[in-house]
């Protein structure tokens, strides 16, 4: 009976660790599944997420075609001033972690695309990271219910295992 009581203790540990990762920081694919490319209204997308710290940004798009870069502040964002950056990437995937809460500008370092619509504005909110998006993120939400299909594979396999002790 001890070990029963050793067993259904590790699986309920596990479980919850489980739950929890289904819970932690989110990663948001700009643009969802188009990615980051010309012809997506960003600011629709970013309106329907929920940014947190601790979250992540990912930008998928065509290197060499595209690029993302950070700019410092609304201005530069409004009038597209891409010689302002603070930062700039070009690899295709890059990913961006939101450290602190306030709002971050980005935009398509190519010349013309930020004019063209191609900038997104992410409000960081100090929320979290239990709070769940009123409208998660594609990959967020395939995240999160993949962590609960594990988790209910794992639990029926304790059963069995278990039911055998």
């Amino acid at each position: 009976m001890e070990g029963l009581g050793r067993g259904l203790f590790v699986v309920i540990a596990a479980a919850a660790s489980m739950l929890e990762m289904g819970l932690a920081d989110q990663r948001h694919v700009v643009g969802g599944t188009q990615g980051w490319q010309q012809s997506i209204d960003f600011d629709s997308w970013a309106e329907a997420q929920t940014f947190k710290v601790g979250d992540q940004l990912v930008f998928n798009y065509a290197s060499g075609l595209h690029s993302v870069v950070e700019l410092p502040d609304e201005s530069a964002y409004e009038n597209c001033d891409i010689g302002s950056a603070i930062e700039s990437k070009s690899s295709g995937k890059d990913g961006i972690k939101l450290t602190k809460a306030g709002t971050r500008y980005f935009a398509c370092g190519t010349m013309g695309h930020c004019s063209q619509g191609m900038k997104v504005k992410i409000k960081i909110a100090t929320g979290t990271a239990s709070s769940t998006p009123s409208h998660p993120s594609s990959s967020a939400s395939s995240s999160f219910s993949s962590h609960y299909s594990l988790l209910g594979c794992f639990l029926i396999m304790a059963f069995y295992a278990l039911r055998f002790m």
